[in-house]
């Protein structure tokens, strides 16, 4: 029972790490870059202001309005919460894709749409931009991903 409680108290600092960090970025983005702007980080790094109306990597713009966004990100995070609780090994990755995901509908209840500002680039080939919430998403989904097929692997 101890176990659980430092493991819970863990997970929940995590995931306010995760959040705090996701917003605290966005604000300074906001705050200090128009939409389309971008600053020279480095040769291969830029931080762009871009308004995401679509999903992951901006697939999806224009195709459905901000509230479907938001209520398919609700259910699902709803979902996630629900079905981690009963598998507890897989509670930290589901903590990060709920902390990412979370991140993202604050951005599309208060901006209308979300904030990604990470620009990752070779010559003159640029990866989608994103931001922190959708870093720890992916890094939430692999983590399940290898856990699930470590599983497989074992029968």
């Amino acid at each position: 029972m101890r176990q659980v409680q430092k493991s819970s108290w863990l997970i929940t600092l995590v995931s306010i790490f995760i959040l705090a960090s996701d917003q605290i970025s966005k604000y300074f983005v906001v705050n200090n870059l128009q939409i389309g702007d971008s600053c020279s980080v480095c040769p291969f790094f830029n931080i762009v202001r871009v308004a995401n109306r679509g999903i992951s990597f901006g697939l999806l713009q224009g195709k459905f309005q901000p509230i479907i966004f938001f209520a398919i990100s609700f259910v699902v995070a709803v979902a996630l919460f629900f079905w981690c609780r009963k598998n507890q090994k897989y509670v930290f990755p589901s903590a990060l894709i709920l902390s990412g995901a979370i991140g993202n509908m604050i951005d599309r209840i208060y901006y209308g749409s979300v904030v990604d500002f990470l620009d990752f680039y070779v010559s003159k080939y640029h990866w989608p931009a994103f931001n922190i919430a959708d870093t720890f998403i992916v890094l939430g989904t692999c983590i399940l991903f290898f856990i699930s097929y470590g599983e497989e692997s074992k029968t």
